[in-house]
């Protein structure tokens, strides 16, 4: 059983090329990324340069899309500021973004090579957040084996 991948939501590019293009003006906020929520609107977000490593746009775009009410995310793009296009996620943002949402597409590529692709292309054989959840009683201290 093969799944299909889904079109590049090239709305959603332009959404993130946009924010990049007026929002993004010196060294603080040099990235925007545009999500599409499952009910079809679109979240934007810019990120927060900071030498301790401020937030990613697309962790920003996690907290305004929650404060909007956007809590089922589809699709995921970032773009560069100064016209640098579609940048794919960063590692935090990769295990970040599939612990949220692991059916998450994310758009990666340039130019004619744009395509959208799973999180978990992106990040395969990942560490599962949820594991730290097991029921620790069943399992022995290390060591005691």
């Amino acid at each position: 059983m093969t799944t299909q991948t889904p079109q590049v939501d090239h709305e959603l590019v332009e959404a993130a090329a946009h924010i990049a293009r007026t929002r993004c003006r010196g060294d603080n906020h040099t990235m925007a990324a545009a999500a599409r929520a499952q009910d079809g609107r679109i979240v934007t977000a810019v990120n927060a340069y900071h030498f301790t490593g401020g937030p990613c746009a697309e962790l920003v775009l996690l907290g305004t899309a929650a404060a909007q009410g956007v809590y089922e995310l589809d699709t995921i793009v970032a773009v560069g500021d100064r016209d640098r296009g579609v940048v794919p996620p960063c590692g935090r943002c990769r295990q970040v973004l599939l612990d949220y949402f692991p059916a998450l597409h994310v758009i990666v590529g340039a130019g004619e090579r744009l395509r959208t692709v799973s999180i978990t292309d992106l990040l395969p054989e990942s560490y599962i957040w949820a594991d730290h959840q097991l029921d620790t009683e069943e399992s022995e201290p290390l060591g005691t084996s």
